[in-house]
């Protein structure tokens, strides 16, 4: 089943999870994250959240039904959250805007940090059932990002060149959350997460400010 379409505010709303409902997700989430979406059972879910699985059964009728809403609920708010950032500094330096918008998206994943890992882990094994729910949150988050990013290069960058410092770009966005073996002593806890986003955005401002200035 494909997801295609950005849900409207009524089925939005009547998403907003119980705090029975959370529980599951939250349960879920973490066991995603450790087990994998194939490796974690419903009564693993319901045991973790200490809930029963009729419950969950109840709420989103099997396992699959519970991914896809996880997902779709990420997504939404990860979106709302680049739309909102780039209203806000519609009025602002293309250069401002851009490095705003990767501070949200890196404070964002950071947040929700076992989520992004699990979603960014399946996608790069192209596991069909995520990509199917995410195809449209992809195809508009690659918009809002490249005409972010482009708007701040130099006219004289050719378009491959171009193209190519965009895979870089995105690569930096997804690799702490398909590598997070690599840096997860960097991020135990709420504290260290948030000094991980601040560092890591740092970084990526660097190499914006470099790429600019080579040309």
């Amino acid at each position: 089943m494909k997801f295609c379409r950005k849900i409207n505010n009524k089925e939005l709303n009547a998403m907003n999870p119980t705090p029975s409902k959370q529980k599951v997700l939250d349960a879920a989430s973490v066991l995603f994250f450790q087990k994998g979406f194939h490796g974690t059972s419903v009564r693993d879910i319901s045991e973790k959240a200490s809930v029963n699985v009729s419950l969950i059964s109840y709420y989103f009728k099997n396992k699959q039904g519970l991914l896809e809403y996880a997902v779709t609920q990420y997504y939404e708010a990860y979106l709302e959250a680049i739309e909102n950032v780039l209203k806000e500094t519609e009025a602002m330096s293309a250069l401002t805007k851009f490095k705003k918008l990767i501070s949200t998206i890196i404070q964002y994943k950071q947040s929700n940090h076992q989520f992004s890992c699990f979603i960014h882990r399946e996608l790069s094994l192209d596991s069909i059932f995520v990509r199917e729910v995410t195809v449209t949150y992809l195809a508009k988050e690659n918009h809002y990002i490249s005409n972010t990013f482009f708007a701040v290069l130099p006219e004289k960058i050719s378009e491959t060149e171009r193209q190519f410092l965009f895979m870089q770009l995105k690569g930096m966005l997804i690799t702490p959350y398909v590598l997070q073996n690599e840096w997860k002593n960097q991020a135990m806890d709420s504290y260290s997460h948030q000094q991980f986003a601040q560092k890591y955005d740092n970084i990526i401002n660097k190499w914006i400010d470099f790429i600019i200035s080579s040309y």
